[in-house]
């Protein structure tokens, strides 16, 4: 049967699918994607997408609720697109993203599985960001009835992109995924720029002086602000932020850039410290009680998980899995900054870390340095290719090798390196549990799962890690 656009239906929402939405089928059969819909929600529904295989429809009355079902607690939610699951109690959050990362590794990557470990939730559900970047902009995005309105409206905004439109930006009043001085800290600025008739960024024209703003906050009670400017005007920019550290003097250093390119990428921009050191520093306790806090330098260019609570659970899990004694030779794939390297090192022999990226490797030797750790080395090199005899006769047969590849997961032939360098485990951390099915899909035939368990790095939204130990089926 073919429904069409437009078409009325009653759907029992059975499960959470892609991107959060949630997941009915028609009596026929067919698979209809239902955004906010939640499981057990009994619901009326208009068809807004026909397609061969699925369809997609917008919730028009909810008949019955689900008992996961509660009141979201922020009002920008269902515009924002940041926290699709806001309305959804947190142990049923946590129960679908376990069951999600299961039926991945099952179903897409057609691995044997054992019993999953217990999912690592958060015990602090919002104001866990460590980091959030909001974009100014000309063009904000107007309600229905903003759009119905005759009257002149104010356009100027500092917030969200709506999903799906890089030319509109949703005005965020209060944001709850980070702490309240960080909100106090954006509202400020807007309200300054607004007072003193500050020009936003308008993407179609690319013009205006204010562009990017980014917010940094350690454990440690440090802020870093970095603002992009569109344009050059110094007496502007010197202004604003010389207000902006009057205001706010937690702010532990403030960087600010000119961007005149095409896009906010801050990466080959010179950035220009006004106030502070240019970084902030992160503290992560280490794995046995009683040794030593690691500290971490963060710049606006460093990578360092989101949430850091959750981080240092990420990492347990990982010496969890490691169980060093002490004699271990390690590569660290993806090492980045060389944060899981250096919580790693102080219980093995040596690690080293590979990075494709210079800039991060260049910020792990100066983690090493500070948390004064002797038995890393850190090299910028393909993973591809880098695994070479001489390589290997260097750095030493790897006995473990632990990689946490971006959301793409690892090239196939990263894959295969794996497959030729036969260390005895692997251990696999992932913040996208498909791509991850299929990286350990390729190896299955040399590496079984012997453990696996997600932590929950971003409450509230469908993003799920996992981490997962695999075991060689030959022997070395």
């Amino acid at each position: 049967m073919n429904i069409k656009k437009g078409t009325q239906l009653t759907l029992k929402i059975q499960s959470a699918g892609a991107q959060g939405m949630g997941v009915a089928r028609t009596a026929e059969g067919q698979v209809v994607f239902v955004p906010f819909g939640i499981p057990g929600d009994l619901v009326e529904v208009t068809v807004v997408k026909s397609k061969k295989k699925f369809l997609e429809a917008q919730i028009d009355k909810i008949l019955k609720p689900s008992p996961a079902r509660i009141p979201p607690k922020c009002s920008h939610f269902g515009t924002c697109g940041g926290c699709k699951w806001q309305h959804m109690d947190y142990e049923a959050q946590l129960a679908h993203k376990k069951a999600e990362v299961t039926s991945n590794l099952k179903h897409l990557g057609g691995l044997q599985l054992p019993e999953p470990d217990q999912i690592l939730g958060c015990s602090e559900i919002f104001g866990y960001r460590n980091k959030v970047e909001f974009s100014f902009s000309s063009m904000r995005w107007l309600s229905e009835a903003e759009v119905a309105s005759t009257y002149a409206l104010d356009r100027r905004a500092l917030g969200f992109h709506i999903p799906g439109r890089w030319d509109k930006v949703l005005h965020i009043d209060y944001c709850h995924l980070h702490d309240a001085y960080s909100n106090e800290i954006r509202n400020f600025i807007f309200k300054y720029a607004v007072e003193h008739n500050l020009t936003f960024w308008n993407p179609r024209e690319q013009r205006g002086l204010l562009r990017t703003l980014m917010l940094r906050i350690s454990t440690t009670g440090q802020y870093l602000v970095l603002i992009q400017f569109g344009e050059d005007n110094q007496r502007d920019i010197h202004s604003l932020l010389s207000r902006l550290l009057e205001a706010f003097p937690k702010i532990f250093t403030l960087i600010y850039a000119v961007n005149i390119k095409g896009n906010d990428a801050i990466y080959d921009l010179d950035l220009h410290t006004f106030s502070g050191p240019g970084y902030i520093e992160e503290k992560l306790k280490a794995y046995n009680e009683g040794d030593p806090d690691l500290i971490f330098r963060v710049s606006p260019k460093s990578f360092y998980q989101t949430n850091s609570l959750q981080a240092e659970r990420l990492y347990r899990r990982v010496l969890d899995y490691l169980q060093p004694v002490g004699n271990e030779n390690i590569y660290d794939l993806y090492t980045g900054t060389g944060t899981i390297a250096l919580y790693m090192a102080r219980y093995v022999k040596s690690v080293t870390g590979i990075e494709l990226v210079p800039d991060a490797i260049t910020d792990a030797h100066i983690n090493a340095e500070l948390n004064g750790i002797r038995n890393v080395d850190f090299i910028v090199g393909d993973m591809k290719t880098a695994f070479s005899e001489d390589f290997i006769s260097h750095y030493g047969h790897p006995d473990v090798v632990v990689v946490d590849p971006p959301r793409d997961g690892m090239h196939p032939a990263v894959a295969s390196q794996l497959v030729r360098l036969k260390p005895q485990r692997i251990i696999y951390v992932s913040c996208n549990s498909a791509t991850q099915a299929r990286d350990i899909a390729l190896m299955k035939d040399h590496y079984t799962i012997e453990r696996y368990g997600p932590v929950d790095m971003f409450p509230h939204t469908h993003h799920i890690e996992n981490v997962a130990l695999l075991k060689a089926t030959h022997s070395i």
